[in-house]
């Protein structure tokens, strides 16, 4: 059943810009310290996080949490309650409380909501839709390999640590975007090879699944020793070719194109999605399924971003927002479509 009082930190945070709310919410604390003001004045600092944002928390010596406080710790989902509101330093809390969550609630808040699991649920099948549909033996089974060994992860996953669908399960709502973009690519330009591409939005971004995975009970996303001495872009060649190995070759040898070559291009698609060496790509893209890969991962990326903005952004004129760092411009507020008149 739903709760009309529960928000998520999003939501809060966009309905606070029209003034102070009372709500709860359910977060995971990902971090919580014991400081002194310059003053001397002890206070607890909470970061919490949920699927959708995070906020910080104060809790002062004189004030009714600061020694509940004494008994939480980093990693415990937690219920916080209380009035919110957009301050000078961002989203802010008063008069609020804080219990630890019942092991179902925790559960339901890693999961998400029911809109939120419906989402995922839509995402993952429409990929596994997509696998099915694909004429090629080979891409395929390597698509299907991939689902099935590491399809957990995957709806975990963030596509990014800023910027764009950078949260859980960001990497599979990314993924099914673009996969949407490049079938209708396909429709546009028939010469497009549908089942290479398609198998390469799939696992472009492969290597994230170790670079930006959270844990299976949690939201942050931790630093991996592979990721950080890899990247996902080797990680991802060198997932796809030990699926690769594992697929029975020897009954497709007489296959045209040759299975090998096969690989080489899914494996271009991977290691030029960037685009430019100065973006971290080993190689720019060569080939009409490389270039199309290039700018679907772009334009989605970038459209999440300026979508993004409008919810958690601050509107700094009627219909401009803050300015979006990785965009480098003040988005505006799309315009809408247009209404039929009444009769």
């Amino acid at each position: 059943m739903s709760d009309p009082g529960r928000k998520t930190i999003s939501q809060i945070r966009a309905e606070a810009r029209a003034g102070a709310l009372v709500a709860r919410v359910h977060a995971q604390i990902e971090e919580i310290a014991r400081r002194d003001a310059s003053n001397g004045k002890p206070f607890w600092e909470i970061r919490l996080r949920d699927a959708s944002d995070f906020m910080t928390v104060k809790a002062w010596s004189d004030s009714p949490n600061f020694a509940a406080c004494g008994e939480l710790e980093s990693g415990m989902p937690v219920a916080l309650e209380g009035e919110f509101s957009l301050g000078t330093f961002g989203l802010d809390a008063r008069r609020w409380s804080i219990v630890a969550l019942q092991e179902n609630e925790a559960q339901e808040l890693f999961d998400g909501d029911e809109a939120r699991r419906a989402t995922v649920r839509a995402d993952f099948e429409f990929a596994v839709q997509k696998i099915n549909s694909l004429a090629d033996p080979r891409l395929r089974g390597l698509a299907e390999a991939f689902m099935s060994e590491f399809g957990s992860r995957f709806r975990r996953a963030a596509a990014a640590r800023h910027n764009h669908h950078a949260y859980r399960g960001g990497l599979l709502r990314h993924t099914a975007q673009m996969l949407k973009c490049a079938d209708a690519l396909c429709v546009a330009y028939p010469p497009l090879n549908r089942d290479l591409l398609i198998a390469g939005v799939l696992v472009h971004d492969c290597g994230k699944l170790w670079e930006m995975c959270p844990p299976e009970t949690g939201f942050e996303i931790p630093r991996d020793l592979r990721g950080e001495l890899l990247g996902h872009i080797n990680i991802g060649i060198e997932v796809v070719n030990a699926l690769w190995r594992k697929l029975p070759l020897q009954n497709w040898k007489d296959l045209a194109p040759p299975s090998d070559e096969v690989r080489l291009h899914l494996l271009h698609l991977i290691a030029s999605h960037h685009g430019e060496f100065q973006f971290g790509s080993p190689v720019e893209p060569k080939t009409p399924e490389a270039i199309a890969l290039h700018f679907v991962d772009n334009l989605d990326a970038r459209l999440e971003m300026v979508f993004s903005s409008y919810d958690r952004l601050a509107e700094i004129a009627p219909g401009i927002f803050e300015r979006v760092r990785a965009l480098n411009v003040y988005p505006v507020r799309a315009l809408p479509a247009l209404r039929p008149a009444e009769e």
